[in-house]
């Protein structure tokens, strides 16, 4: 079987799907990934399209669009050529996004530093723990230096909450490279976006050992 990473959070907005899309292509060096579009939005979809028709792509992923209760079934079809699979979940906890869950080796729970994306968050962190499936938050759109953030931050140290070191900015390039069908790391690969991206995807690849 791939190691499996769910991206999970039942409120919108949060940046689930562009971190989804940018992990994917962060952890593509060296290995073979396959991205998994689970929302019913269709957004990775999108992308993918997006992605065929331009120019700049670097990184080979293969794609998926699989819901409901055949997710376990094609994690088992997909693990003999991918080594890696990454899963874009419905934002909402239901049956797809506990299908997910269920057979993720790690959950990943985007959150803006706002208290209803961390109110949010706690659903998703339940549904792992339900589950047995470690997780962690990500911190994303998260700007530089604000009373909102470090507010946020001290709320997640204080209460134990499991967070990854890595936190991305609120950076226009990540929207504007998505809308291109590209990563930051292909689109912007100097930018500070890139930077914060590949960082994060190390310190992902560590926890998945």
């Amino acid at each position: 079987m791939p190691s499996v990473i769910a991206v999970a959070q039942q409120k919108g907005g949060a940046g689930k799907t562009t971190l989804a899309a940018n992990l994917a292509v962060a952890l593509a060096a060296g290995r073979r990934v396959a991205l998994w579009d689970a929302d019913p939005q269709h957004s990775l979809s999108r992308w993918r399209r997006l992605r065929e028709e331009g120019r700049g792509a670097r990184a080979a992923l293969e794609f998926l669009e699989v819901a409901g209760w055949r997710i376990g079934i094609e994690l088992e079809r997909i693990g003999r050529t991918n080594g890696l699979v990454v899963i874009d979940t419905p934002p909402e906890i239901a049956t797809d996004a506990r299908q997910a869950v269920r057979g993720a080796d790690l959950v990943l729970v985007p959150l803006q530093p706002s208290p209803p994306d961390l109110w949010a968050a706690e659903g998703t962190l339940r549904l792992a723990a339900a589950e047995r499936r470690p997780a962690r938050l990500v911190l994303n759109r998260a700007p530089a230096a604000s009373r909102l953030r470090a507010s946020m931050e001290a709320e997640i140290t204080a209460r134990g909450l499991p967070v990854l070191g890595v936190a991305l900015g609120n950076r226009a390039v990540f929207a504007s490279s998505f809308a291109a069908g590209l990563s930051v790391l292909e689109a912007a690969p100097r930018s500070a976006a890139a930077t914060e991206m590949a960082l994060l995807a190390a310190e992902v690849a560590a926890l998945l050992g």
